[in-house]
């Protein structure tokens, strides 16, 4: 049988394929009827190419693509920012609601990294460890104890001698206030202040209750702290063994490491900080006792503990020496003891601040105000005392872990403050 195009067509069933001409018009008509039944009925300029449909896809641009990269990058990094700022939020609401916890054992760590040395001490001289932290503290609280005592016993007994004092220089208070330009009757001042005291006695009274309530929180603080202490002085490298297990394992080494001289930076900022503190407080005492200002003990025990907290703590306990001194002896005295205090204070700033805990702790000056302001702010008196030693903390750890190479863990004392710092970098 032959097909109307004039050539022989195959036997049927004999399963030979007929050959394709390009100028058979069957066979154009069956490929186009096969392009439409697999294309869902569409034909012309809208049949789906695969290939055509493909190169589509590549062609069209991703979001992130069309997004410029400045602004990408900026998206990004505020998104990190929020997180870390959301995370950094959470700690600080925790601390603040856990304050009654958290300052007490923070203060029981700065006084672990100034007593740890002295009890190692004595255990390297063959005391038994619980013995020597024993003695440590007992020595501790009889010197607190009677450092107390005797600033009670100095305020109770010069009461009377500054109540008469200060009323006897009433009149060269008024001539020191007439020769401002502003109009103040210093005995008309002192007796408002004892009628506001009259008129608000209910109010003053509730606040007596409250500071009762303060009263029980800073006795269970201090229970809390000296309960703490004791253990960090007996055991303080195994609960640092077990805290370390929380690092990654392959970090661990590295971050027992930057522990180690964070704490070696604590106990440098300790050292300086109490030899400042007792250079301040000795020059403004014997400015005081030479002077003849009463209460030169619990003015000299003030001094010192303000040192603790970097700059508002001089400058508050200065003024209120100062003060004590214009009240019971006179402007005179006054301006003798404003210089110095001034003095000391110049002397702490460009001699014993550089030399002492520059070489604890290194911090810029800008970060110290910085830290004071925020501690401040944040949690008050507390947040001052521990806002520098956290930051000297932190310096020591981050420096330690960035540093380009490192020692055994072994190697570095954490007691001895030169060890706060990381080896220089190998040359070359």
């Amino acid at each position: 049988m032959t097909e109307r195009t004039g050539r022989p067509a195959a036997p049927a069933g004999s399963g030979i394929p007929r050959p394709r001409h390009d100028d058979d018009p069957a066979l154009d008509d069956t490929a186009d009827h096969h392009r439409a039944a697999t294309s869902g009925g569409r034909t012309g300029p809208h049949v789906a190419d695969p290939v055509a449909r493909a190169a589509g896809a590549r062609a069209r641009p991703s979001p992130r693509a069309e997004t410029p990269r400045p602004l990408r990058i900026a998206s990004e990094a505020c998104a990190r920012m929020l997180v870390l700022a959301a995370g950094f939020a959470l700690l600080v609401f925790l601390v603040i609601e856990l304050r009654v916890v958290v300052v007490p054992v923070a203060i029981a760590v700065l006084l672990s990294a100034l007593l740890a040395p002295l009890v190692r001490w004595l255990h390297e001289r063959r005391v038994p460890r619980g013995i020597a932290t024993a003695l440590v503290m007992v020595g501790g609280l009889a010197a607190l104890g009677g450092l107390l005592t005797a600033v009670v016993s100095t305020l109770v007994d010069g009461t009377s001698q500054v109540v008469a004092e200060v009323t006897d220089n009433v009149g060269s208070l008024q001539g020191l206030a007439d020769a401002t330009p502003f109009r103040i009757d210093v005995g008309v001042l002192g007796d408002q202040v004892l009628q506001a005291v009259r008129d608000n006695q209910q109010t003053l009274t509730s606040g007596a209750v409250t500071t009762a309530a303060t009263v029980g929180e800073i006795l269970a603080g201090f229970a809390l702290c000296l309960f703490a202490l004791i253990f960090m002085l007996h055991d303080g490298r195994r609960i640092w063994g077990f805290v370390r297990l929380l690092a990654p394992r392959a970090r661990r080494s590295r971050v027992d490491v930057a522990a180690r001289r964070a704490f070696a930076s604590l106990v440098g900022y300790v050292r300086a900080t109490v030899l400042v503190a007792i250079v301040d407080a000795l020059g403004i005492g014997l400015g005081l006792w030479a002077t003849g200002v009463p209460f030169v003990l619990p003015l000299a025990a003030l001094v010192f503990l303000g040192a603790f907290v970097p700059i508002i703590g001089a400058v508050l306990t200065g003024a209120v020496a100062v003060l004590v001194a214009l009240a019971t002896e006179g402007p005179v005295t006054a301006l003798i003891v404003l210089g110095v205090v001034l003095a000391v204070q110049q002397l702490e700033s460009h001699v014993l601040q550089p030399v002492l805990m520059g070489r604890a702790v290194r911090l810029h000056p800008l970060a110290v105000a910085l830290g004071v302001a925020v501690g401040v702010v944040l949690a008050g008196i507390a947040g001052a005392l521990l806002a520098v030693p956290l930051l000297a903390v932190l310096t020591a750890a981050v420096r330690s872990l960035v540093a380009s190479r490192e020692v055994a863990p072994r190697a570095v004392d954490p007691l001895r403050p030169r060890e706060a710092n990381p080896p220089p970098a190998l040359p070359g």
